[in-house]
């Protein structure tokens, strides 16, 4: 018996799935998001050491957990794309690949800003500044390698390889902390401990993710809507919904 969401593993039912939930998702990201950078703006307390500069937090921290989720969810569908030779797979590792890479230069760059008054600096060589730089230029890379290459098989191919090879990078961001004497400071939320931060903080950092993931789901779903659209151009479902959308747009004029 064939599990009934394994239907979507076909783009042309895909894309009208995918048509039907970004919109929701950019809804509820900009809810979210307003929500979250309110209360983190506005309502949460002043930091008794780093004063109000620490607030830029609540953009960088959603900012780089977004720029690891992204890349790991771009190997899942590479791994799934070589073992299965699902079409989709690939298409939706492309579809990631741009929000990833504007969540980790958002972090980058959020964290400069955070580190000159903190640190007197706006970059040190530190290992998770450095190791998150490497996954922007990991994203870069991804990108361009897969816009140079034409045919669509082979896209795919390489850009799983540069996905899976890459995410062995984000354990060494994520426990860079640990493992060297690092000046980026340690995690301020744990699943073995409780919070180090006030609960108007940690709500504002949660609404914040939250927000973040709801926008770049929409955008996946957005974007391969059109990756879709480009790689089955040649069917017959594309061409007979090039037609309807033609029609419409006639009948408007």
């Amino acid at each position: 018996m064939v599990l009934p969401w394994l239907q979507y593993a076909s783009p042309q039912r895909f894309y009208g799935l995918a048509g039907r939930l970004y919109p929701l998702c950019f809804v509820l990201a900009a809810l979210l998001g307003l929500a979250g950078l309110y209360l983190g703006f506005f309502v949460a307390p002043t930091d008794a050491q780093q004063g109000e500069a620490y607030r830029i937090i609540f953009i960088h921290v959603p900012a780089s957990w977004m720029s690891m989720v992204i890349y790991g969810a771009m190997a899942f569908w590479s791994a799934l794309g070589l073992g299965f030779k699902t079409r989709l797979s690939g298409l939706m590792a492309q579809a990631l690949a741009p929000t990833g890479a504007l969540f980790c230069f958002l972090s980058l760059w959020t964290g400069a800003l955070w580190g000159k008054p903190m640190w007197g600096t706006w970059w040190v060589w530190d290992a998770r500044l450095t190791s998150e730089l490497i996954l922007l230029f990991l994203y870069a890379g991804y990108l361009a390698l897969t816009r140079a290459i034409d045919d669509p098989r082979r896209r795919d191919q390489a850009g799983a390889l540069v996905a899976l090879v890459g995410v062995i990078n984000v354990p060494i961001i994520y426990f860079s902390v640990k493992w060297w004497n690092t000046l980026h400071q340690g995690a301020s939320i744990s699943m073995t401990r409780a919070p180090s931060m006030a609960q108007t903080m940690l709500w504002s950092l949660l609404l914040v993710t939250l927000a973040c993931w709801a926008y770049a789901i929409g955008m996946a779903l957005y974007r391969v809507r059109s990756l879709i659209l480009v790689r089955e151009h040649e069917t017959a479902w594309v061409q007979d919904l090039v037609r309807v959308r033609q029609n419409e747009w006639e009948a408007v004029a």
